[in-house]
């Protein structure tokens, strides 16, 4: 399959457009500490960065109660809006590459582990509402890995699989795209290195956003 063949281009937030990774590790930390459980490793946080908040509390404390998940939430995400009240940074070439992105008639589209109302707010945050074709957000759908976000969005844009690129700093956005059936990139700057993605089969591995934009310009 050529590169001509792509038309919808598909981003997760945090990690691959956003420099949000140590923001969510702090923000995991202090929910942890203020909910009365030990704390994890950093690698051990970014390590369920993707995954729906829910989901990525439990996959680090299998124990918890639904009440306590509930007050845990609650201390993440008082921590984190606090922290955003000046909203992560895009990564160094992200603005750039989609506008051109649009500009070369690609459909663009967001996949998110975050919830509704925190991709809503960062949208706004960076005015761009009403860029993307369609956005979805974990808590509106079932979390990562689960294709389902993708498949949504496909309908959406009336794209087939094949016909669509999933670009993730998580193995849960590739191990996604392999759900759907779709191509992946993955970025090596965010949540996870490069030998942890490696052997969810991307079919490139970029170190920098601008290197997406070449990449697909190769076969232009």
């Amino acid at each position: 399959m050529s590169h001509l063949d792509y038309k919808l281009l598909i981003f997760d937030w945090d990690g691959t457009l956003a420099n949000s990774i140590g923001r969510i590790v702090e923000s995991m930390h202090v929910a942890s500490t203020r909910s009365g459980f030990a704390l994890c490793s950093d690698l051990a946080v970014k390590g369920i960065i993707g995954l729906g908040l829910p989901e990525a509390i439990r996959t680090l404390y299998p124990e918890i109660t639904d009440p306590e998940l509930i007050t845990f939430r609650e201390h993440y995400a008082d921590h984190y809006i606090a922290l955003e009240a000046e909203p992560s940074p895009l990564f160094e070439g992200v603005v750039q590459s989609l506008d051109t992105f649009r500009a070369e008639g690609y459909y663009l589209a967001v996949a998110t582990g975050k919830a509704r109302r925190g991709l809503d707010r960062v949208l706004r945050a960076h005015g761009w509402e009403d860029y993307f074709d369609i956005t979805r957000a974990a808590d509106e759908t079932a979390s990562k890995p689960h294709p389902l976000m993708l498949e949504q969005i496909l309908a959406h844009c009336g794209v087939s699989a094949r016909q669509a690129l999933m670009v993730g700093d998580a193995s849960f956005d590739l191990m996604m795209a392999r759900n759907a059936g779709m191509d992946s990139v993955a970025v090596s700057y965010g949540a996870q290195s490069a030998e942890a993605l490696q052997p969810y089969e991307p079919r490139v591995m970029i170190d920098h956003f601008s290197q997406l934009q070449a990449w697909l310009s190769r076969a232009r």
